[in-house]
């Protein structure tokens, strides 16, 4: 078949390329140009898409990145996984609303629509629907099919991938579920139909909120037990030798990527606008996290304090740039709140990343100092922030070194022999020089 990915993000790219590798001709379409363009090279931005893995599909001809509207012509399933950011804690679905209107231009009898992203329970049959049938004067369940089925991607997770990760899939009626899932069912192990499109929205945001709220517990009690003087690390290690109704979570300087800081948001959104009730556990979590990155800074400053090192003119190494480990997502990381407050509080910045691709990474603004003038909005906390290699001339140099994203790159033994002071918020280090920020 004939297959159009209009978004080539984290979600969009692996897809597309598994796709192409089924035997399908994919067309991988984004208005970012410069990432079109990195891939037509064959560069890929996305650790789950190796260029070794892009460039056959490249060579044949079965994958064709594009920035070009009209390619996206005579497509028989097109899959929507474009950003859902908040504006002002507001659900943005602006670029779903785009690639709806384009994917209606060459809408044809027959042809197959999914949506991906994740929105609010009944955005697929609300919102989309409408403008599909709007640009095409076609009928949705009668003249093409529509479906929802969440992309689940986990950046940088070796043991689960895009094929092996059990794949939801709904439709609005059941020949659109027919279809939805007959087209998954040749990129993935298994797929699990669910009885409606709202379903599996809602689906969506229990998975994101169920990490949010758990992370968020444990955050509280990281920070609650440094006060009380207890080790919530080893409390955390004891818990989770429970065999039954625990998982461990694990605590750290602030969540990042789309699916905790933004997604988990739309169900409080949705409950007020369409309900006028609160969900006040998704908004408690949202404070406790959104408040971590400010809880590292303190604890930072108080340690420098006592060391008789003001914030303002001390030099802090940030390790990890990344919201997670081994990955080079940047999205919503909590490292760009940290920078910023240190910035504004004087300290001279400087951070390491070995994942991080300026520009390439992070979709919108992109990463410290090598940004183009036009991209930079007013304030940018990444301005000022000086990127090195953690050599071992950059550790010994910096008053204090800050763990992040605990990268496997990294040469700890050199951070702990060679650092003067390390708040670690990863747990990942040991010595006498290191402290425990949670």
């Amino acid at each position: 078949m004939r297959v159009v990915i209009a978004g080539q993000g984290y979600a969009g790219l692996p897809l597309a390329v598994r796709a192409a590798e089924a035997g399908h001709r994919v067309v991988g379409y984004d208005v970012d140009e410069r990432r079109i363009k990195r891939l037509a090279v064959g560069e890929s931005y996305v650790e789950d898409v190796p260029a070794d893995r892009l460039r056959p599909l490249l060579e044949s001809g079965s994958y064709l990145p594009s920035a070009e509207p009209s390619d996206v012509a005579g497509f028989d399933v097109a899959v929507i996984t474009v950003p859902t950011p908040l504006r002002d804690g507001v659900p943005d679905l602006s670029h779903i609303e785009a690639s709806a209107a384009l994917l209606a231009q060459h809408l044809r009898p027959g042809a197959t629509v999914v949506l991906e992203s994740t929105a609010y329970p009944g955005t697929t049959e609300e919102l989309v629907a409408p403008l599909l049938e709007e640009g095409s004067g076609l009928t949705a369940g009668r003249d093409f099919h529509l479906g929802y089925s969440p992309e689940r991607i986990d950046p940088g997770n070796p043991a689960w991938r895009l094929e092996n990760t059990p794949k939801l899939v709904s439709g609005i009626d059941p020949a659109a579920l027919a279809a939805v899932e007959g087209f998954y069912g040749g990129l993935v192990e298994r797929t699990v139909p669910v009885s409606s499109c709202r379903q599996a929205e809602l689906a969506k945001l229990l998975e994101n909120a169920f990490r949010h709220v758990n992370i968020a517990l444990v955050n509280e009690l990281a920070m609650f037990a440094h006060d009380l003087g207890i080790d919530a690390g080893e409390a955390i290690d004891a818990a989770a030798t429970k065999p039954f109704g625990h998982l461990r979570f694990t605590p750290g300087p602030g969540v990042g990527g789309h699916c905790l800081p933004l997604d988990p948001s739309y169900l409080p959104w949705r409950a007020e606008r369409a309900l006028g009730r609160s969900f006040r556990l998704v908004e408690l979590a949202n404070d406790v996290n959104g408040r971590m990155p400010d809880y590292v800074v303190r604890r930072l400053a108080a340690a420098l304090d006592e060391r008789r090192r003001p914030v303002e003119g001390a030099r802090v190494l940030l390790l990890g740039l990344a919201y997670k480990r081994n990955t080079g997502d940047a999205r919503e990381t909590p490292a760009a709140r940290i920078a910023g407050l240190l910035v504004r509080m004087g300290a001279e910045v400087r951070a390491a990343d070995p994942h991080v691709v300026v520009g390439v990474h992070v979709p919108e603004p992109v990463l410290p100092g090598q940004r183009a003038a036009e991209h930079d909005p007013p304030g940018d906390p990444f301005a000022a922030v000086r990127l090195v290699e953690a050599s071992r001339e950059e550790l010994a140099a910096a008053d204090a070194v800050v763990l992040l994203a605990d990268h496997d790159e990294f040469d700890y033994a050199a951070v702990v022999a060679h650092s003067r002071y390390v708040l670690d918020c990863r747990r990942r280090l040991g010595g006498a020089a290191v402290v425990e920020a949670l």
